[in-house]
């Protein structure tokens, strides 16, 4: 199997341009090739996983990757289907998400091996010195407006209005793509689906300034079986920044995901040979209740994006948590893993008294409620059930003299801090 029948059959490929050239520059010899991060926020997100896994695939099959850090379209804005112009962001802002993406994208792709090892690239380097002036007559002359006006993420903007910034967005992403060919023989881009108008007038630039074919392979958008996006857009970013979607809780995302998704994602998300994946399809789907698939997926991303050593702390606080053994994890591991739920930072002159308390943090809503509870047994302090209805909280309590963790019930946790 080649590797573009491979990238196919794992639904990593949406949309190419020319389908038998490009397979033919990928089996001829190695293909240079790019993808390009603008910097929107300090971090990545899943959605751009989907690329950093194409490239990672291609690399592997023996072709070079120049990932591109856009610093110069980063302060532009792309208007691709956003209803919305962008908020601009300060020159130093910018600069400073650019450090963190190079950061995380450093991490995925090779670096420091063979003659295919990656090399990084930021568009404000050629473009910090361009003049207005060199900027039309040397790129924007190979543009007519009816070909960016013909654009879908164009057309989608016209009646809400959208800006000359906005608008010449495309032309920089194609400039890139034009420098990147000439300086580094590139003639792939990976992008996004909602990429394509841009890809193509990096093609279309190549061809009449250059000569030259260029080539475009589109990633699929991510939904999951009732058409949820994976994306920070929806609200429900999962980032690739641990300070930011901690380990722990990427390991849950993948463990919940629906039955019919997970097979779907293994071949999408992982490294797992088209084999292995088919194997593992028999033995959920004879037992599905086992969510086999889904703790694969889980490790394989996990570990892919973190390290091996934090996907066996998410297990560790999953299996710790789920038993209720809160005094096998460490302060750094609670926060970790209940992150989520409900906080109480505890003051100075509050009643430690457990009825008061629990009053107070907001854990019940009255003084007879919480007696209830504790004479229940519903009550739980570090995993220990608490009865005593003058029971007090002491240091003893106090987890590394950070945080206590109250459980009420079977599965409703509440932290408090000190």
């Amino acid at each position: 199997m080649t590797i573009f029948e491979e990238l196919k059959a794992r639904g990593l490929i949406f949309q190419t341009t020319d389908e038998e050239a490009l397979k033919k520059a990928l089996n001829d010899g190695q293909v240079s090739f790019y993808s390009g991060y603008d910097p929107t926020a300090d971090s990545l997100h899943l959605g751009h996983l989907v690329p950093i896994l194409v490239m990672k695939h291609l690399q592997l099959a023996g072709h070079k990757p120049y990932p591109l850090v856009g610093g110069a379209t980063g302060l532009i804005g792309d208007p691709s289907f956003k209803d919305d112009e962008r908020s601009l962001q300060t020159k130093e802002t910018v600069e400073g998400w650019v450090r963190n993406i190079r950061r995380q994208l450093e991490r995925f792709i090779d670096f420091n091996n063979g003659d295919n090892q990656a090399q990084m690239v930021n568009n404000y380097d050629w473009m910090e010195r361009m003049t207005f002036i060199d900027f039309l007559r040397d790129i924007g002359k190979y543009f007519t407006v009816n070909y960016m006006m013909s654009k879908e993420s164009v057309k989608k903007r016209i009646e809400t209005g959208i800006s000359y910034t906005e608008f010449a967005y495309q032309i920089m992403q194609g400039y890139d793509f034009y420098v990147l060919n000439q300086k580094y023989q590139v003639t792939l881009q990976i992008g996004g689906s909602d990429q394509w108008g841009n890809m193509t007038a990096g093609t279309e630039l190549l061809r009449r300034k250059a000569n030259t074919q260029g080539h475009v392979i589109t990633v699929p958008l991510i939904t999951d079986s009732s058409g949820k996006k994976f994306g920070k857009s929806e609200g429900n970013a999962i980032w690739l920044d641990a300070a930011k979607t901690s380990p722990y809780e990427m390991y849950q995302f993948w463990l919940n995901v629906m039955d019919d998704d997970a097979i779907r994602f293994l071949k999408i998300f992982t490294f797992l040979s088209l084999d292995e994946i088919e194997n593992i399809r028999a033995a959920f789907e004879a037992a599905p209740q086992e969510r086999l698939a889904q703790k694969i997926l889980a490790k394989e991303v996990v570990t892919f994006v973190h390290g091996e050593e934090a996907y066996n702390q998410a297990i560790k606080i999953t299996e710790q948590l789920f038993t209720g053994n809160i005094k096998n994890l460490s302060a750094k591991e609670l926060e970790q893993g209940l992150s989520n739920v409900p906080n109480y930072a505890v003051q100075a002159n509050d009643n430690l008294n457990i009825i008061e308390l629990l009053v107070t943090s907001g854990i019940v809503t009255s003084k007879r409620q919480a007696r209830e509870d504790v004479q229940n047994g519903a009550i739980y302090l570090n995993g220990d059930r608490i009865q005593d209805l003058n029971y007090t909280l002491s240091e003893q309590d106090k987890i590394e003299q950070k945080l206590s963790v109250i459980r009420r019930g079977k599965k409703k946790y509440y932290l408090l801090t000190y």
